[in-house]
Formats: C-alpha cells, structure tokens, sequence
C-alpha cells in the first residue's frame, strides 16, 4: 500500500505515519529527506530522532529520493519517507530544472511500481495566502502540483489536523 499523508506544521502527521509503520509488523525503514540548516531545523530534527525507535534504520537522502526508494523497496518491508516538501526544497533550492523535473518523475513513475508499503509525509502548504515571494509561490505551486499527482498513484491520502486524520482517499481501516 502507497500512502501520503498531509497537514500542517506540527499537525500529527509524522506521528500517524510512525503509528501506521509500528502496527504493520514490517520492518521499518525510515528516509529522512531534511538538512540542517540552522540551530532550528536541528532541532526539529532532534525531536524526531528522540521520538522514533531505535531499531528503525535510518537513511538521510535529500535529493535522489526515487532511487532510494527503488534500493529499499520490498515486500517485508515498511518505507517511511520524512518529508517531501523538505525533498522539493531541497531539489528548489539547488536551481537546476532539469534535476527538479527529473526527480519528480522518477519519484512519480517508480512508486506504483515498487513493493511493500510506503508512507510519504509531506506539509499541505495549499490552505494559506499566496506568499509574496517568488521562491515561496513557486515551492507552494511545485508542492500542491507534487500533492496533486502523488494522490491520484498513492491507495490513500490522509489529511491530518490537529492530531486527527481525515481520510480523503481509501479506507480509514486500511492499515
């Protein structure tokens, strides 16, 4: 199963997804797609390393997301992907269209096709005013476009608020 959960800054959403990957009886994998940037995001950082097993591996890729996932993908295990709006950050920031639009297909073709279960965590960034600067409009655009695109492939797609997931696509007692 391909999920994607979505919701805002300190909404519930990776904690829903560490739930699922705890209950699926799977090996879990997790891929952290942050870097550090400043003292902030270390912290950020820091609170999810406290709250995630130990036992769980864990892969930092930032930018080649598709492969790593086409490496680890299998039927006995649970990939947890920690963020995707942090990935497209990433892949913004590094000011190279081709790479970004290369890594977005890869990401959009080899998900359907990989094994085992999936969970990618993005930040829904499409429920506030358009931002005034031209880096913030066109990250808010290339996520609600990657938003878009990945919930037509994934099973289900969870809105999370405040601590609660509002399934707007399968089961809610798919897990």
């Amino acid at each position: 199963m391909k999920r994607l959960i979505l919701g805002g800054i300190r909404s519930g959403k990776s904690r829903l997804a560490e739930r699922f990957a705890r209950e699926s009886g799977l090996s879990v994998t997790y891929i952290a797609t942050a870097t550090v940037q400043d003292d902030a995001m270390q912290q950020r950082i820091g609170h999810h390393q406290r709250r995630r097993p130990k036992e769980w591996p864990l892969i930092e890729e930032p930018y080649r997301l598709a492969k790593q996932l086409q490496k680890e993908a299998r039927e006995d295990r649970f990939l947890l992907v920690d963020c995707l709006t942090l990935w497209l950050t990433n892949l913004l920031l590094l000011n190279d269209e081709t790479r970004l639009k290369q890594e977005l297909t890869a990401l959009q073709q080899s998900l359907p096709k990989l094994p085992g279960e999936i969970v990618l965590v993005s930040n829904e960034t499409g429920l506030g005013v358009v931002p005034m600067g031209e880096l913030s409009r066109r990250f808010c655009d290339e996520a609600g476009f990657l938003h878009q695109d990945l919930a037509q492939i994934c099973d289900q797609v969870i809105l999370t608020v405040a601590g609660l997931p509002h399934f707007l696509k399968g089961k809610p007692n798919a897990i």
